[in-house]
């Protein structure tokens, strides 16, 4: 620390001992820094704060929205591409004696740089534009930094509203022709599909249509096999009611109830009772009533103009007749469940003679599906790209809202001149104090007694101060009052080059 505090004062002693020469530094040094200032062009910005609004509520009510980041993105390409640029140019004085294109690329690289295209948020947008060119006035940058921004909010209308529904006319025209294309692959499809299906009517669909048909069949089958075993569960119960059933009633000559006839009646009904009961002819009681009435049914024929019979019985009539019905209604069951396994045998047959036709029909039913879905996909784009360009003829869906209009600037926003004629002072002072220590680094002098003994090695027991005489402190006297009145002149001129600064700036205004 001691050490960097003897260098300070060093720089202090040799700025101090050389001070005319600190002095004429600064003065060289400051003015050609306020010269190279006062060359300086100042630069006017004006800015505009504009609201994207990207989608109207009709837009929204019919389920069309087109994608806010690409519109967005379509803002800031439009604004900063180089076309928009040559076109600012070419409407603004800035366009003036451009005759060449090397001329007018360096023009708008020179633009490109003074203007800014910033998103505060995903719609709101911030266009700022610094000109300041040489060859102009001030009030006229002025002007042009706001011609600059307005136009630029003229090309945004013109190219994001107007070119908007261009562009969508062009798209709908596009799919328009992808659409005719695809028509004519689909119908060529539809027509390979046609001539398959009617060659080879059994594999239409491919194996898929096979199997669904397999399945199907056999799902009927199981149906008809359980309608089977139902009509035989009929036919059986109906069996036994006949046998149950007697085939005639007791009437007539024979209707003498103590006649054997009538005896013999009365057995038939008890066997008749006996089997609807349940019991079999192996049955005690059913063998019998069996064995009784076959004996009054001989002693029934042996009477004199006696019959085992009577009339004939309408309930034995009527259940003959249902018995008829449902074994007509099982033979048609059994036709049917033939016909069927029929069916069933000829499905698997061409399920496993002709796996090559049936992957055939599969990939033709499979690219079929497949145009025809793209081509539904493409109609119902162009559907919607037409009503959203009829909507943007009645309505745009891309509209803005300027927050903040371009001004006519009035004070310069660069350079901040007052801040470097400060600097320029200080970096001629500064320059001036470097110039005394490196002369007093060049001539191998110290400043100080630890200067020296840190460069010799050697203890130094004291100095000797310089001693001059009444004469020579006047004179010193003198040059040391001319040296602050130069000083005071250096600032002084600084600070008339400050109310210039002022007076200027406020002029412009």
């Amino acid at each position: 620390m001691n050490e960097v505090f003897e260098e300070v004062r060093a720089a202090l002693y040799s700025a101090w001992a050389r001070k005319w020469l600190v002095l004429g530094v600064a003065w060289g040094m400051c003015l050609a820094g306020w010269l190279v200032v006062a060359m300086i062009p100042n630069s006017y910005e004006s800015k505009a704060k504009i609201f994207v609004q990207l989608d109207d509520i009709l837009t929204k009510q019919t389920g069309i929205a087109g994608s806010d980041k690409s519109d967005i993105q379509r803002v800031r390409q439009t604004l900063a591409s180089a076309a928009t640029l040559e076109k600012v140019i070419r409407s603004t004085k800035l366009g003036e004696g451009v005759t060449t294109p090397q001329q007018m690329e360096r023009e708008i690289t020179s633009l490109s740089e003074a203007v800014s295209v910033k998103s505060e948020e995903d719609n709101l947008f911030e266009i700022n534009a610094k000109i300041g060119k040489g060859h102009f006035s001030d009030a006229e940058n002025a002007r042009l930094s706001q011609e600059v921004v307005q136009k630029l909010l003229d090309i945004f209308r013109e190219e994001n509203i107007a070119g908007n529904r261009g562009e969508v006319a062009d798209a709908v025209a596009v799919l328009d022709q992808q659409l005719q294309d695809r028509a004519k692959d689909l119908e060529a499809a539809e027509a390979k599909l046609t001539a398959f299906e009617a060659e080879h009517p059994e594999l239409a669909g491919g194996t898929d249509a096979i199997s669904t048909r397999l399945q199907a069949t056999r799902a009927e089958l199981r149906g008809v096999e359980a309608d089977i075993a139902a009509a035989q569960s009929a036919l059986a119960a109906i069996n036994g009611q006949i046998a149950g059933t007697p085939a005639s009633l007791p009437g007539g000559a024979s209707a003498n109830p103590s006649s054997a006839a009538a005896a013999y009646s009365q057995a038939q009904s008890q066997v008749a009772q006996l089997r609807a009961r349940g019991l079999t002819n192996s049955h005690p009681d059913m063998q019998s009533a069996l064995k009784q009435m076959e004996l009054l049914r001989q002693q029934a024929a042996r009477e004199p103009g006696g019959s085992a019979g009577g009339i004939p019985n309408p309930a034995y009539s009527s259940l003959v007749s249902i018995r008829a019905e449902r074994q007509a209604n099982l033979q048609a069951l059994l036709a049917r469940k033939a016909a069927i396994q029929a069916e069933v045998s000829m499905g698997l047959a061409d399920q496993a003679s002709s796996p090559t036709l049936a992957a055939e029909a599969q990939r033709i039913g499979r690219d079929y599906e497949v145009l025809k879905k793209k081509y539904d996909e493409l109609l119902q784009d162009r559907e919607e790209l037409q009503l959203r360009s009829n909507l943007e003829t009645e309505r745009s869906s891309f509209r803005f809202d300027i927050i903040d209009a371009p001004a006519l600037p009035l004070k310069p926003a660069a350079p901040n001149r007052p801040l470097l004629l400060f600097g320029v002072l200080l970096a001629g002072l500064g320059a001036g104090v470097g110039t005394a220590f490196a002369l007093t680094q060049l001539k191998s002098t110290f400043a100080t007694t630890a200067g020296l003994e840190r460069a010799l090695g050697l203890p130094v027991l004291g100095a000797i101060s310089v001693s001059l005489t009444p004469d020579q402190r006047s004179i010193e006297a003198k040059r040391t009052k001319m040296f602050f009145a130069g000083s005071a002149a250096l600032v002084g001129v600084l600070a008339i080059l400050m109310v210039i600064e002022i007076i200027q700036v406020g002029s412009v205004a």
